[in-house]
């Protein structure tokens, strides 16, 4: 079993910056992913880091957003920065480890 907890969000203005935080129960061998869901729409991949640092993102977050991990102490995280209203949403941590596991979800809200 895996628990991840999810911090960091919360409500800032167009062009504002935060930082997301999600600290697993255990070491995490695999990729992290960070998700987000807006209102009414689907859940999208935003972005993942493997353990090597690899990371990919989805192209509306490219340039603002930087995923990175520290192994020593099972955690992941999501700065960012220049955001836009459209970022509004549930941003959630995931790992597969074996099965899937989920973060709880932290609301990041922009919006003037």
């Amino acid at each position: 079993q895996v628990q991840l907890v999810e911090s960091g969000g919360g409500l800032v203005q167009p062009g504002g910056s935060l930082r997301l935080s999600c600290i697993a129960s255990s070491v995490i061998s695999s990729a992290f992913r960070w998700y987000r869901q807006a209102p009414g729409k689907q859940r999208e991949l935003v972005a993942g880091i493997g353990y090597d640092g690899n990371t990919a993102y989805v192209d509306s977050v490219k340039g603002r957003f930087t995923i990175s991990r520290d192994n020593n102490i099972n955690a992941v995280f999501l700065q960012m920065r220049r955001l836009k209203p459209e970022d509004t949403a549930v941003y959630y941590c995931y790992v597969f480890e074996g099965r899937d596991y989920w973060g709880q979800g932290t609301q990041v809200t922009v919006s003037s």
